[in-house]
C-alpha cells in the first residue's frame, strides 16, 4: 500500500488488520461467522426471514379470525382489546421462558423467531388500537376513545408482566421438582 492508501483506507479493507475477522453488525455471533467471509446477520438470513413470516402470517389470520368472532360492545372494539391483551400474555411468558433456558441460539431463537416476532407480532396490532382510538374520538366518544387507550395499554403491561411471572413460576418449579436450584 502507498502512503494514501494506508492511512486513509477503512481497517476493514486492511487483510491484515486482526479485526477483519469480527463481524461488521456487532450483533451478529462470531460463531455465526462462515470460515470464507463475514457473517450475515441473522435479521437477513433466510431461515430467519421464513420463520417471522410464516409465524407472522398465521399470527394476522388468528387475529382476523377473532376480530370477525367477536363483535364490537357499545362501539368499543373488544376484539382488538383482548388480542393485544392475550398476545402480551403469551410473548411475556414466552419470552420468559425461552431466556430462563439459555442463550438465544439453536431451537430456542427458532421459537422466538416463529412465536415472538412472527405469531406474536402478527396476532397483535397496536394500528389497529391506534385506529379505533381514533375513529372513537373523532366520532365524539372522547371518554370511551382515551379510556380504551388507556387501559389497553396498562393491562397490557399488566398482562406481558403476569406472563413473565407465570413462567418464571413454572420454571421454579421444574426446577425445585428436579432438585435443582437454578
Amino acid at each position: 500500500m502507498d502512503d494514501y492508501t494506508s492511512h486513509h483506507t477503512p481497517n476493514r479493507a486492511r487483510r491484515s488488520d486482526p479485526e477483519d475477522m469480527l463481524p461488521i453488525d456487532p450483533d451478529t455471533n462470531v460463531s455465526d461467522a462462515p470460515v470464507s467471509g463475514p457473517a450475515r446477520p441473522i435479521h437477513l438470513r433466510w431461515r430467519y426471514i421464513s420463520l417471522v413470516a410464516v409465524g407472522g402470517t398465521v399470527g394476522s389470520a388468528a387475529r382476523e379470525a377473532v376480530s370477525l368472532a367477536i363483535p364490537p360492545m357499545a362501539g368499543i372494539p373488544v376484539a382488538i382489546f383482548l388480542i393485544n391483551i392475550a398476545g402480551a400474555l403469551f410473548l411475556g411468558a414466552l419470552l420468559e421462558s425461552l431466556a430462563r433456558r439459555g442463550p438465544d441460539e439453536g431451537r430456542r431463537r427458532t421459537l422466538r423467531l416463529l412465536l415472538g416476532t412472527g405469531f406474536a407480532g402478527g396476532f397483535t396490532t397496536y394500528s389497529a388500537l391506534a385506529t379505533d382510538t381514533g375513529f372513537l374520538l373523532a366520532g365524539g366518544q372522547l371518554w370511551d376513545g382515551a379510556g380504551y387507550a388507556v387501559v389497553t395499554v396498562v393491562v397490557g403491561a399488566v398482562a406481558t408482566l403476569t406472563g413473565i411471572g407465570l413462567a418464571a413460576g413454572h420454571h421454579r418449579r421444574q426446577l425445585a421438582a428436579a432438585g435443582g436450584d437454578r
